[in-house]
């Protein structure tokens, strides 16, 4: 399944002192819930000097809704948050996914396996939901069963880096075991388009980001991230999860589960209720301006707070 050719290394970024992103999927609107994610990386990048970058992750082309990602921005811009340099499209990018791959050789296979046979290999369930890939096609495909998807092979337990174990700046020491909790993973999917783990890392690097905020949603990509950035010889950022907003039966909100858009109307309104749910206390604002200026100081009070804790 490796095509021999030369490696091509990706174009990567000098690093600055602090450069963050926000990496929305225009697949909705930017809602209550992503509004979160995107005002703690934003915060964190303005409390830090440093650069905001924005990035559409739109990789998954199928699930791409026209005109969302142009929705997105005028919604940021609408609530005060403006980013810096150009916005960096996914769907543009894929020959970078490509050459990454083609550096990979040796550490990835062909997978015939269904979503339904690797569920019912029952061999257990990550902490995202997703059911432990079991190895099946890890020796090679069986005599007559098509390649659906190309796979990175994890170390075995036991083995140099196996178990993954970070800093996270608001959960502190987190570890995850690659072969018992999530086995080998998708790098390209069955549908023909490069799956987020693979092209996050890659996109992260190019873009020279040293620091991830992002929902705690994401939490459990992170291992993986981590030791894809390893096998390139990528740097790995510092990543800060804060937690995710839920509807009322517990569910994270987002368009599947009923979200609604931002209303523009009330800008104020919305920001408050998204600084309120990472427990910044501010003052009522009397402009988009304030408020951002009251919020990047209670931010930089609190995420101290948190790396205190986190030491202790």
């Amino acid at each position: 399944m490796h095509t021999a050719s030369r490696a091509v290394t990706p174009t990567v970024t000098p690093i600055v002192t602090y450069s963050g992103r926000f990496a929305p999927s225009p697949t909705g609107p930017l809602h209550a819930g992503s509004l979160v994610a995107a005002m703690a990386s934003y915060l964190d990048a303005k409390a830090h000097d440093g650069r905001w970058l924005v990035r559409i992750e739109d990789v998954d082309e199928a699930r791409t809704v026209p005109g969302m990602a142009e929705h997105i921005l005028h919604t940021l811009q609408g609530l005060g948050m403006q980013w810096d340099g150009e916005v960096v499209w996914q769907s543009r990018r894929r020959h970078l996914y490509q050459a990454a791959f083609e550096r990979l050789h040796g550490h990835t296979y062909a997978c015939g396996c269904t979503r339904r046979e690797i569920t019912d290999s029952r061999i257990g369930i990550a902490s995202d939901g997703a059911a432990v890939y079991p190895g099946t096609c890890r020796n090679g495909l069986a005599p007559g069963k098509p390649a659906r998807a190309l796979r990175l092979r994890v170390p075995d337990p036991l083995q140099e880096n196996e178990r993954i174990v970070f800093e996270d700046g608001w959960l502190g020491t987190v570890s995850q075991h690659l072969a018992t909790e999530v086995g080998d993973f998708v790098l390209k999917r069955a549908d023909g388009f490069w799956a987020y783990q693979l092209a996050v890392v890659v996109d992260d690097a190019a873009q020279g980001v040293t620091h991830i905020v992002r929902g705690a949603d994401l939490l459990d990509s992170t291992a993986r991230q981590i030791y894809l950035q390893r096998l390139l010889q990528l740097p790995t950022p510092h990543y800060l999860h804060v937690p995710v907003v839920v509807n009322q039966r517990g569910e994270k909100l987002s368009k599947q589960t009923g979200a609604s858009a931002i209303d523009l109307e009330h800008p104020l309104a919305a920001l408050r209720e998204a600084a309120d749910f990472l427990g910044l206390a501010l003052p009522p604002p009397a402009s988009l301006q304030q408020f951002w200026s009251d919020a990047t100081a209670a931010w930089a009070n609190l995420t101290k707070s948190a790396l205190g804790r986190s030491a202790q």
